[in-house]
């Protein structure tokens, strides 16, 4: 097992008080991330630093538990739902006792229903405002912008996601490493799960040219994370090592917003790309009338679902009103200094956002045509493979 780690620049500027994250991220379960957070929480203990586990999985695995000597364990709250009892991190005694240090499993966890907060994520923003550092885990796939490369790697999308915001808000990232083969030993030993579930994981995640996948993607993105702490952006795909370094300043993108299903992938190409050039991003939709009210249903819920989601990944988004999208769409971008507009392949389909039909046959050729100074990027629909 080894691992790199990548820090923040400090910038000097006054700032309320506030806790440090520290980001232990691997590929897939047992490549150690837990054993390593708990390493070095125990460092900061040696250290006189005032450290409390908040939140611990132990998945079975003596060697990692065997790591919490000495470390005191926060009790959970036990919350019933459907007749079953959950254990979850308990937010307030940790408020209470306020340590130095807090150490947090499973970073992307959804929270039982019942919980003050829907994900595991906003517990740790609060006791990061809290000023309480916190040390966490979790794996590449779960960063919202990759959930389409995920999908289309292994065939498997994952539901819980963390934003990359929040990750961004990380003082420090720590790659934990392990090679595919040596992971696989692991699991054919029996370290990273019993049997049978050691048994259903070989034919999801754990196929050995899935985790080379993950693994080599879990690589690009902590050296993406390095280039994007120390102002380095490359040209063409995000994160691509191969690309050529140049700088690329007042960049501008817009994605356009439609009730079609691509529009999510959409948004997280858009917002990853913004998030690389360090560009503002824009996330529009466009209604026939005033309002979303103007759009029919089913459209309007699922319009109003992809500018929600655009939000939570802090886009800004804008409901324009007009009968001519590609001319709408147009005259927002000249207006607001747009670069880039961001289209699915799924906007040459003969739909508009409002169930009419298109008034042109070629929505995209229109605002290429309108849109001559502005770069227009057109994403293809990633698909993922097809079934063993």
């Amino acid at each position: 097992m080894s691992s790199s780690s990548l820090s923040d620049p400090v910038d000097g500027s006054a700032a309320p008080p506030r806790g440090k994250l520290k980001i232990f991220l691997g590929y897939a379960a047992g490549v150690g991330k837990t054993f390593k957070m708990l390493q070095e929480a125990q460092e900061r203990r040696r250290q006189g630093a005032d450290v409390v586990v908040g939140y611990f999985e132990p998945h079975g695995r003596a060697d990692t538990i065997a790591q919490l000597e000495g470390l005191e364990c926060m009790p959970r709250r036990i919350l019933e739902y459907r007749g079953s009892k959950f254990e979850e991190m308990d937010v307030d005694a940790i408020l209470a006792r306020h340590p130095q240090v807090a150490v947090v499993d499973e970073f992307p966890h959804t929270n039982v229903p019942g919980c003050q907060r829907t994900k595991r994520w906003e517990d740790v923003l609060v006791l990061l405002d809290a000023a309480i550092d916190v040390y966490t885990t979790m794996n590449v796939q779960h960063l919202e912008s990759l959930n389409d490369q995920i999908h289309q790697i292994t065939g498997i999308r994952v539901r819980e996601t963390v934003p990359d915001w929040v990750v961004q808000q990380a003082g420090e990232v720590v790659m934990v490493d392990l090679t595919p083969r040596a992971l696989l030993n692991r699991l054919e030993r029996g370290v990273v799960y019993k049997p049978e579930k050691a048994r259903q994981a070989k034919e999801n995640f754990f196929k050995e040219s899935t985790l080379v996948a993950l693994r080599e993607l879990a690589l690009r993105q902590t050296a993406y994370e390095v280039e994007q702490r120390h102002g380095m952006v490359h040209a063409g795909e995000p994160g691509s090592a191969a690309a050529p370094r140049v700088a690329r300043g007042n960049e501008t993108l817009l994605v356009y917003l439609t009730a079609d299903p691509s529009a999510a992938a959409l948004i997280r190409r858009a917002k990853r790309a913004a998030d690389f050039f360090h560009a503002e991003c824009w996330a529009v939709a466009i209604s026939p009338g005033p309002g979303l009210e103007a759009v029919p249903e089913p459209a309007r819920q699922v319009l109003e679902k992809h500018l929600n989601f655009a939000r939570n990944l802090h886009l800004e988004t804008r409901l324009l009103e007009g009968p001519d999208p590609a001319l709408e769409l147009v005259r927002f971008a000249r207006d607001h200094g747009v670069t880039q507009i961001y289209l699915s392949r799924g906007h040459a389909r003969a739909s508009l956002p409002f169930g009419q039909a298109l008034l042109r046959p070629d929505f995209i050729r229109e605002v290429v045509r309108l849109a001559r100074d502005v770069e227009v990027t057109i994403v293809a629909e990633r698909k993922p493979p097809p079934a063993a």
